[in-house]
C-alpha cells in the first residue's frame, strides 16, 4: 500500500502558520494521532519498520512536529509490581487487556485522600531534572516543519491531577476550594511553566506554536460550570500562554467533548486555535464551529476516532473526510486530524482512507 500525496508549493511550516493566519494553503495541513496497536499495523500496512515513527509521517504527509526537553532526572518514584510509575509525576498504570489490544490505564491514585501537607511532601520532579540541550537537536531535525512545544496535556487540570487524585475528587476540589487539590494542582503548572521557560528560552525563536489542554466537555454538555471555569482553569491557563506571548508564540489548546462554550473565553485570553473538534458532541458540529469561530480560531480534528474511521467502510472513511473538507476549509483555517489517538479497533484501509482522501480532495 502507499499513500499518493498531493503536489505541494509550501514547506509543512508555511502550510501550518498560513493555517493559522487564516490564508490559503496548497494543501490542507495535515497531522496523526494514535495508539501503539493501530500505529505497528499502519507502518506494516506501509511496509516501514516498526521503529521509523518519522517515515510513517512523512508517508502520511504530517506537517506537525513536537518539541521538548528529555526527563534525565533521579529516580523519585519506588518500583511497583505490576505497575506503571511515571517518573516525573508519580502518576500509575497498569495494563488492560481488551479485544482489540490493549492499554495503560490509571490505577491505585495514590494522593485521593491526601493532605496538604501528603501533597507538599509528593516527590514531583524538579525542572532541573530535563536534558534542555536535546532541544537544539530536535529543532535542527525537523526544520521545515510546523513545530511546537508541549502537548494536549500542558497545562491540563481535570484530567492530569485526575490520575493522581481521581477525576472525582478533583471536581470536588475545585468546587469546594478544597486546598490540597488546589496546592496539587499549582505545583504541577508551576513545574510545567519553568519548564516551558526554559524549553523556549533556548528554542523560542525557532519554534511555531505552544500547544496545551484541558478536557473541558461530556459528550452532552460542559463538564464544569463556566463560573468555576473562571475561577480555577483559567487563570492558571492564562500563565501558558502569556508565557507563550512573550516569546511570541500563538497557542493551540486541545479540548475534549462539548466545549465550544469556553471558546469565547479562550479568544479573550489569546488562544488562537482550538484542538479535537469531536464531531458528534454538542454545539461541535463542523457547520457549527465553523460558522462561530472560523473567522478567530484555527480548527483543528474533527475526524472522530469513533465514527467512520473505527467502525466505517472505506467508503464511509471517503465520504465523511469529504464532508469535513467542504464545510471547514473555505475561507482558510483549518487543520485535518483524528479527533484523539486512533484506536486498536480502526482498520488499516480507513485510516489510509482518511489520509489519501486528505491529499486528494483537500486542496
Amino acid at each position: 500500500m502507499k499513500i499518493v500525496k498531493a503536489p505541494e508549493s509550501m514547506t509543512s511550516k508555511e502550510r501550518v502558520m498560513a493555517a493559522f493566519a487564516h490564508s490559503k494553503v496548497d494543501r490542507v495541513p495535515i497531522d496523526y494521532l494514535c495508539n501503539s496497536g493501530i500505529d505497528a499495523r499502519l507502518k506494516s500496512a506501509l511496509g516501514i519498520g516498526a521503529d521509523d515513527h518519522e517515515s510513517l509521517r512523512q508517508a502520511l504527509g504530517v506537517d506537525f512536529r513536537g518539541t521538548g526537553p528529555w526527563f534525565a532526572g533521579p529516580k523519585r518514584f519506588a518500583d511497583i509490581l505490576g505497575r506503571h510509575i511515571d517518573p516525573v509525576y508519580g502518576i500509575r498504570t497498569c495494563w488492560i487487556e481488551h479485544e482489540s489490544g490493549g492499554y495503560w490505564d490509571f490505577c491505585d491514585f495514590p494522593l485521593r485522600d491526601a493532605s496538604q501537607e501528603e501533597v507538599d511532601a509528593w516527590p514531583l520532579a524538579s525542572a532541573d531534572d530535563f536534558d534542555y540541550s536535546t532541544l537544539e537537536g530536535q529543532v535542527r531535525r525537523y526544520e521545515g516543519y510546523a513545530l511546537y512545544y508541549g502537548d494536549a496535556g500542558l497545562g491540563d487540570i481535570i484530567n492530569s491531577t485526575g490520575m493522581l487524585r481521581t477525576m472525582e475528587q478533583v471536581l470536588v476540589d475545585l468546587i469546594t476550594d478544597d486546598p490540597a487539590g488546589l496546592r496539587l494542582i499549582d505545583r504541577k503548572i508551576d513545574l510545567q511553566l519553568e519548564v516551558m521557560r526554559r524549553s523556549l528560552e533556548r528554542i523560542g525563536g525557532r519554534i511555531d506554536f505552544v500547544w496545551m489542554g484541558e478536557d473541558l466537555g461530556t459528550q452532552i454538555a460542559p463538564l464544569v460550570s463556566v463560573d468555576l471555569f473562571r475561577r480555577h482553569i483559567r487563570p492558571r491557563h492564562q500563565k501558558i500562554i502569556d508565557l507563550a506571548h512573550s516569546f511570541g508564540l500563538p497557542v493551540m489548546t486541545h479540548t475534549c467533548g462539548s466545549s465550544s462554550w469556553a471558546y469565547e473565553d479562550f479568544i479573550e485570553m489569546g488562544v488562537s486555535a482550538v484542538d479535537t473538534l469531536q464531531p458528534e458532541a454538542h454545539d461541535m458540529s463542523p457547520q457549527y464551529l465553523k460558522e462561530r469561530f472560523g473567522s478567530r480560531l484555527m480548527l483543528h480534528g474533527c475526524i472522530s476516532t469513533a465514527g467512520p474511521v473505527a467502525y466505517g467502510t472505506v467508503e464511509d472513511v471517503r465520504r465523511d473526510v469529504s464532508e469535513k473538507l467542504e464545510i471547514l476549509m473555505p475561507g482558510g483555517g483549518y487543520c485535518l486530524s483524528p479527533t484523539h489517538q486512533l484506536q486498536d479497533n480502526s482498520p488499516v484501509e480507513n485510516v489510509i482512507a482518511m489520509y489519501q482522501t486528505a491529499h486528494d480532495l483537500g486542496r
